[in-house]
């Protein structure tokens, strides 16, 4: 368990083990979100952003047949040029 106080301008401190739980680092910004029971979490955005990224990107490479960096790099001068673009 851990305690951490509020400042006036609604300020907290996020405590060390929790900090290196959600691997915050400076800068980073926190998720609060409230589940269906009424209990609030936290999360790193940046975390979760990249699971729900990664979570709807799920099996798109099989769709775009890329199978390798190469098919990736391939892919993104398709989309940047507008055609197949030698490498």
């Amino acid at each position: 368990m851990n305690l951490a106080k509020v400042s006036a301008n609604g300020q907290v401190t996020v405590p060390v083990e929790i900090r290196k739980k959600l691997n915050l680092k400076e800068g980073d910004k926190i998720l609060f979100f409230e589940r269906s029971d009424g209990e609030v979490v936290i999360d790193n955005a940046s975390a979760t952003a990249i699971i729900n990224a990664q979570k709807a990107f799920e099996g798109a490479a099989k769709d775009f047949c890329v199978n390798s960096e190469e098919d990736v790099q391939q892919l993104v001068d398709e989309v940047r040029y507008g055609e197949k673009h030698p490498q």
